[in-house]
């Protein structure tokens, strides 16, 4: 069993979808621009703050960095209006007996504070955000929280939801357990590398025991 297990956040700890909606609605309503459904936001989640709202106002690219700076301003304010852990996940967390580390592309601090806002934070020795190292696939991030922990790649796991995570984990060469319940299919996590699969948080337990 892994000595590390590194967590993504959104779509595999939280789901956060209805309050980056909110968030990226109020910017293109700010620049005149038109609204773009829950789903569409949802399929442009996974890759940082910067991506989602480029995605968001494609293709009129020349108003992303006002863009940006609505959505940072109004996400700061409301990240936790209804943004919640998925079921499960506090009690797996609270039975974790092994380091535990959270790598995701959201700028770091938002993802602290929402992990703190939910009680979560005090379960994981580090948070690296998307703008406090390489983003995913990148493995920098999650090399640097194997340095931290003390751990090798055999010795750590990555949990996520998408093939960025998936991708991340092959390129440190560690082991990649991906869950069924965030951004993405079954069918893409397979189709990016997965051969590891969580249906529900409680099938998460055996790798933190």
């Amino acid at each position: 069993m892994a000595r590390l297990a590194v967590f993504d956040l959104d779509g595999t700890l939280v789901d956060s979808v209805d309050d980056l909606h909110a968030s990226v609605s109020h910017a293109l309503s700010v620049l005149g621009l038109p609204p773009r459904s829950r789903d569409e936001i949802r399929s442009f989640v996974g890759e940082g703050a910067r991506v989602l709202v480029a995605r968001s106002i494609a293709p009129r690219d020349e108003l992303l960095e006002p863009a940006l700076a609505a959505w940072r301003a109004h996400y700061a304010e409301h990240l936790l209006d209804r943004t919640r852990p998925y079921e499960g996940i506090p009690a797996l967390l609270a039975g974790a007996a092994r380091p535990l580390a959270v790598l995701t592309n959201k700028p770091g601090a938002m993802a602290r504070r929402i992990l703190d806002g939910l009680g979560l934070l005090p379960r994981f020795l580090a948070v690296t955000g998307g703008d406090e190292a390489p983003r995913k696939p990148d493995p920098t991030g999650l090399r640097a929280l194997m340095v931290r922990a003390g751990a090798s790649p055999a010795e750590t796991v990555l949990v996520g939801d998408s093939r960025h995570d998936v991708a991340t984990a092959l390129a440190a060469g560690t082991q990649v357990v991906a869950v069924t319940w965030g951004l993405a299919s079954r069918a893409e996590l397979a189709r990016a590398g997965a051969t590891t699969f969580a249906e529900t948080p409680a099938e998460l337990a055996r790798w933190l025991a």
